[in-house]
């Protein structure tokens, strides 16, 4: 058995973790949990206890704010499904890692790269892999510069993930839709035609 990326994103409250843990549960048997939430404050601690109470007890949780190839492939040798969440929180500690470039091009490049050796990391499992992801990019354009660089790394990032995603979920309103399996592919229509 080989591995399969999964990818499930939407807004903030849009469901898409609630779906992506029932996903899981319905795919695996020994199911892995990567958390790569910072604590920082009572917020913070809500959102990551909500998730938590959330999971069975069973599930096997590794905490990975960082070098998450590391969790993946520890978690891949005892569990057959792995949920990541999530890639978005993944992303901005990454770009607010203090081993992060000060040039804003470096860190874009840091951050792609970081992501591009979890994706390596992942050819050597026989898991599927269900990342859950936030879509920053329908809003207004965020007003402070940081914002707006992390809204461009995320989009980014979310774009790599969906291209070597065998599904890609978009969750609204609770909703989940396969946008992969909906996707126009324009370089096969341009041979066909």
């Amino acid at each position: 058995m080989s591995h399969k990326i999964i990818l499930v994103t939407g807004g903030t409250r849009s469901g898409k973790s609630v779906f992506a843990e029932k996903y899981v549960q319905k795919i695996g048997s020994q199911i892995a949990y990567i958390a790569t939430a910072q604590i920082y404050d009572a917020e913070m601690q809500n959102r990551v206890d909500v998730h938590r109470d959330r999971r069975p007890a069973n599930w096997k949780t590794f905490e990975a704010p960082y070098e998450a190839e590391r969790a993946i492939c520890e978690a891949a040798a005892s569990c057959d499904t792995i949920l990541f969440d999530c890639l978005t929180l993944y992303t901005s500690n990454l770009l607010l890692s203090p081993a992060a470039p000060a040039n804003k091009k470096d860190r874009f490049n840091y951050v792609i790269q970081a992501v591009h050796t979890l994706l390596n990391s992942i050819q050597e499992t026989h898991c599927t892999i269900v990342f859950v992801t936030n879509e920053v990019g329908m809003g207004i354009v965020p007003e402070n510069a940081l914002a707006r660089e992390f809204r461009d790394v995320a989009g980014s990032v979310n774009q790599l993930l969906a291209s070597y995603a065998d599904e890609v979920y978009l969750v609204v309103s609770g909703i989940a839709v396969n946008i992969k399996r909906l996707a126009v592919k324009l370089a096969e229509e341009e041979q066909d035609g």
